[in-house]
């Protein structure tokens, strides 16, 4: 069987990334890509929309055969030419895909445009997908998604996604203080690879094994007791239960404010209620 191969990073599966990722049926479907995206790398930021396992899943979903996921670090100094011998040699294309401002090689020396005559001297069909345009005429991107994140706007984020936006962590045994003013929660510390959403407190599904349940949940730091660490604190309506070690996804719906430093508990308490009922 011959193989089509789309190339891109794929943070997030957004939009454009689905139209990539649109093989031709008749092949085996190769999704070639990187474990962090590069350009983190380099700037040395984490700022993932995806996590690499949910982006394996979520790629099998889309019909990918096989996930060819490079190290950044190992093929960061080979050539373009290198990367073109490297599909059509080890992976063996005859069908590739990839967007309209994807580059390769050292430096991102390869363009589209060496791509498309590379196929068309070793007889390898090449799709160039346009850009997916925004409504206000920009190109939608996973940096213009990341901002709508960093900004509480999660619908607006959602919309573009292949999934709505979401974290999976530990339970840790927290401080307790929930608990001793009629508010048991559960804390959790929000992944360091993640983009970092807005500082606050926001309704959320939660998912626990397999069970959805609604709750609020607080994302920052903690301004009343102070943390050093971003800490992700769940109350979860119409659940009891001991949650300590188990991992639960949490799936942020809508901001409902920014975090707040509270003078009392009766305070805290207080707005918690208010948060409920909103």
């Amino acid at each position: 069987m011959k193989t089509a191969v789309a190339l891109g990073t794929f943070d997030g599966l957004h939009k454009a990334h689905r139209e990539v990722l649109a093989l031709p049926n008749g092949y085996k479907k190769v999704a070639l890509t990187f474990k962090l995206p590069p350009k983190m790398l380099i700037l040395g930021q984490n700022e993932l929309l995806l996590g690499y396992e949910e982006k394996c899943r979520y790629l099998n979903e889309l019909c990918i055969d096989e996930i060819i996921a490079l190290d950044f670090n190992e093929v960061k100094n080979d050539s373009p030419e290198e990367f073109l011998s490297f599909l059509k040699n080890e992976i063996g294309a005859s069908y590739i895909t990839c967007g309209f401002n994807y580059r390769f090689g050292k430096g991102g020396a390869g363009d589209t445009a060496m791509l498309e005559a590379f196929c068309k001297q070793n007889g390898i069909e090449l799709r160039v997908s346009s850009p997916y345009l925004l409504p206000d005429g920009s190109t939608l991107s996973s940096t213009y998604i990341r901002s709508l994140l960093k900004n509480g706007e999660i619908k607006a984020a959602n919309k573009y996604l292949y999934k709505p936006f979401c974290f999976t962590a530990r339970v840790n045994k927290g401080d307790q203080r929930g608990r001793t003013i009629g508010f048991p929660t559960i804390n959790q510390k929000y992944p360091k690879e993640l983009v970092k959403l807005r500082f606050g407190v926001y309704k959320t599904k939660v998912v626990v094994e397999g069970e959805e349940f609604y709750g609020i949940t607080d994302i920052g730091v903690r301004p009343t007791y102070e943390t050093d660490y971003v800490i992700s604190e769940t109350f979860i309506k119409n659940f009891s239960g001991d949650l300590y070690g188990k991992e639960v996804t949490i799936v942020p719906i809508k901001f409902l404010r920014d975090e707040k430093k509270f003078s009392s508990i009766d305070e805290l308490k207080k707005q918690i209620e208010l948060d409920l009922e909103n």
